[in-house]
């Protein structure tokens, strides 16, 4: 790894952490107050899926913390023990967030569905990736194909990331409107709801614009070596 990729990585690595660790605040103030209507995640969840005319999916708990999970290849809501017992506020924005996503697969939103074309993809280049990028950074003056192959690869990644955004927000903007419509959420809580999935998307923000960040300063070096 080159200085200035080292540097981009640093700083993208301490902003990750000051927004994960202001997520985990955030949730767990909000993990403390309670819902007037007494509905935990699960109840959440299900409601949800129903309210959307959705019933071939089912809402499980898994083990972790921040886990919380829409699986489209088992058609399964998963949330931690946090979200899948508590009658929080914010247990309601993570379960109704990854509702969001089932809603999303049900009506074949666009972007889940090409984001979810690239996974094969992401998972391959993530393996092959730092091997390729660290080969082709010592090997660049003599063999600079390895290095663009790796930009390819990260490319591909990062494209990723980017897809991920308007995946995640779509999902937000319909787990707000459900829990404010179906009141779930009273006006007091509604914001605080609100609050707890802006910050959770600030985390795929900067994971994104870390991976552009890096990339380009890869497509740098390569532009600059020595023929």
């Amino acid at each position: 790894m080159t200085p200035s990729v080292m540097i981009v990585s640093v700083v993208f690595l301490l902003l990750s952490m000051l927004v994960s660790g202001i997520l985990k605040s955030k949730f767990a103030a909000y993990g403390k107050i309670a819902l007037k209507r007494g509905l935990t995640g699960r109840e959440i969840a299900e409601k949800m899926l129903r309210d959307n005319g959705i019933f071939d999916v089912k809402v499980v708990s898994v083990q972790g913390h921040l886990s919380d999970h829409y699986n489209p290849a088992t058609k399964t809501v998963n949330l931690s023990p946090d979200v899948y017992n508590s009658a929080s506020v914010a247990a309601a924005g993570v379960a109704a967030h990854e509702c969001g996503h089932a809603i999303q697969h049900a009506d074949s939103y666009r972007w889940l569905m090409l984001r979810s074309k690239l996974v094969p993809a992401v998972q391959v280049s993530s393996t092959l990736l730092p091997w390729i990028l660290l080969g082709g950074v010592v090997l660049l003056n003599a063999f600079p194909a390895l290095l663009l192959g790796g930009i390819v690869l990260f490319s591909i990644t990062t494209i990723f990331s980017v897809i991920t955004l308007p995946v995640e927000f779509d999902a937000s903007r319909r787990a707000l409107l459900w829990l404010q419509n179906s009141q779930v959420t009273t006006q007091e809580e509604h914001p605080k709801a609100k609050d707890a999935l802006k910050w959770a998307a600030l985390t795929y923000v900067v994971a994104a614009v870390a991976s552009a960040a890096t990339l380009v300063q890869y497509i740098f070096i390569y532009n600059n070596r020595r023929d």
